[in-house]
């Protein structure tokens, strides 16, 4: 499992680096950020998942939402994969903007063409780990994942998927119930065929619906002048309303003023962080 440096940079005190490998999973080569913070030199840390949005590389996350200065401050790893396998040369991959390449739905894809390279999922949650503990200063028992849009609905989906594997979960403008909305039904009909039976497994508000295992805090920031929630592509309330009926925690802020962009990320990335830090380093 070679790790290729593309670049490294100073930040925050630690470094904020961002590699390429061959994925075993998406059958090409991959890149992912992860900033080390200066606790890493020393001494094991926490790792905290961050699952980008549609169109997005790890570039986005690391450039704009200031995510640097709290992960130094309580001794985080922040590891940043990309949104989709690149380059496959699939009929189609390129056509649209949320399906194909940038919009691989951290989701298992059933369906040719997709199926050999688009398992996002797998990559999330197995090989991706595996390569961060096997090359970073980690603690591999002390894991949580955020993430934004898409990447909260992945985030989601990854937490209520694998009970106690991540220790905090949070999200900002997740796509809550992607079998609702137009986003949602052209990617899971695209990726996981017309049997809607199966996109059950992909969607968080069908997902806590079933949920046993331990207590999950759920923390989700949502932007009240967010094109996409008056667009009903996001659909937070039918995920609280299946939260508060089976008792799962969940702090929903809905913040006046702000959009889906990095901007409204940027506003409150440190109150996920801090979020993440109560649980990882308990």
């Amino acid at each position: 499992m070679a790790l290729t440096l593309v670049s490294s940079n100073k930040c925050a005190g630690g470094f904020q680096k961002v590699f390429e490998h061959e994925s075993t999973e998406l059958k090409c080569k991959m890149k992912f950020a992860v900033y080390l913070p200066p606790k890493a030199e020393t001494d094991k840390c926490a790792v905290m998942y961050w699952l980008s949005g549609l169109t997005c590389t790890e570039q986005n996350f690391i450039t704009k939402a200031g995510s640097q200065l709290g992960a130094a401050e309580h001794g985080i790893i922040i590891v940043a994969p990309d949104t989709s396998p690149r380059g496959c040369n699939i009929e189609g991959e390129d056509e649209s903007w949320d399906f194909g390449t940038g919009a691989g739905f951290y989701i298992n894809a059933t369906q040719d063409p997709w199926k050999t390279n688009y398992r996002m999922y797998a990559y999330v949650t197995e090989e991706l780990p595996k390569l961060i503990n096997a090359n970073f200063p980690t603690d591999p028992e002390k894991m949580s994942i955020s993430g934004h849009s898409m990447g909260g609905h992945g985030a989601l989906i990854c937490a209520l998927k694998n009970p106690g594997k991540y220790k905090a979960v949070s999200a900002f403008a997740p796509i809550c119930n992607p079998m609702q909305c137009p986003w949602g039904q052209k990617a899971f009909s695209g990726y996981l065929g017309p049997d809607r039976s199966t996109w059950e497994a992909y969607d968080a508000t069908v997902l806590a619906a079933s949920y046993s295992g331990p207590q999950l805090d759920i923390l989700i920031d949502q932007g009240r002048d967010d094109q996409f929630l008056s667009a009903s592509q996001l659909l937070p309330d039918n995920l609280i309303a299946v939260c508060s009926e089976k008792k799962i925690p969940v702090v929903f802020r809905l913040q006046p003023g702000y959009d889906h962009s990095y901007f409204f990320i940027y506003s409150f990335m440190n109150d996920h962080i801090k979020h993440h830090a109560k649980y990882l380093n308990a």
